[in-house]
């Protein structure tokens, strides 16, 4: 498996979670190592366009998208789930990976944004084998609704995409590495994905 190299994300904290649950990860920013890897995690905290432009010039998002194309299951986490979409309006239009329809935009509503909690998911699918109906820590502002490929919403200023799949691809709008024992079952369902 390969744990994608952000520097917008806490790389120390999913490695430990990925170790925890059995899963060997080799961290790295080496666009041909992601394009030939049969397992991807793509992290990610703060600012959608900031974690695109890292992705664009380091040329792993060409690379991620040869890996899914070749078969890869990929696995985006919170702003990595966030880039998977078309686009997002953070800070204007910034667009996505394109690998699962739709678009991300800023929470609005009475509740204070950023959202900064525990949330309850309704879910379904392999994903979340074992923890349908469990809560996940989030820390968002921004979120997808209503994704055509959506398998988990959640509820703040409405009802929300919390995840999503498109074939081998998932992405979890909240941090499994912080969600105890619901998010480390999130992450060994994904690494028995085969």
């Amino acid at each position: 498996m390969i744990l994608i190299d952000s520097p917008v994300a806490n790389m120390a904290n999913i490695a430990r979670a990925l170790r925890e649950v059995g899963a060997a990860a080799e961290i790295t920013r080496d666009p041909a190592a992601v394009a030939r890897a049969q397992k991807l995690v793509l992290p990610g905290v703060g600012s959608f366009g900031v974690a695109m432009q890292f992705l664009r010039e380091a040329h792993i998002d060409e690379a991620i998208r040869e890996a899914v194309t070749n078969g890869a299951f990929l696995l985006g986490i919170c702003v990595g789930h966030q880039v998977l979409f078309d686009h997002s309006d953070e800070y204007g239009i910034t667009r996505g990976l394109g690998l699962v329809r739709g678009a991300v935009q800023r929470f609005s509503g009475p509740m204070p944004v950023p959202q900064i909690a525990w949330n309850r998911v309704r879910a379904r699918g392999p994903l979340f084998d074992g923890v349908e109906n469990e809560s996940f820590y989030f820390v968002n502002s921004y979120a997808a609704r209503d994704a055509r490929d959506e398998i988990a919403a959640a509820d703040y200023n409405g009802a929300f995409t919390a995840a999503v799949q498109r074939g081998r691809v998932f992405g979890v709008q909240f941090h499994p590495e912080k969600s105890s024992h619901a998010g480390l079952r999130v992450l060994r369902n994904f690494a028995a994905c085969n």
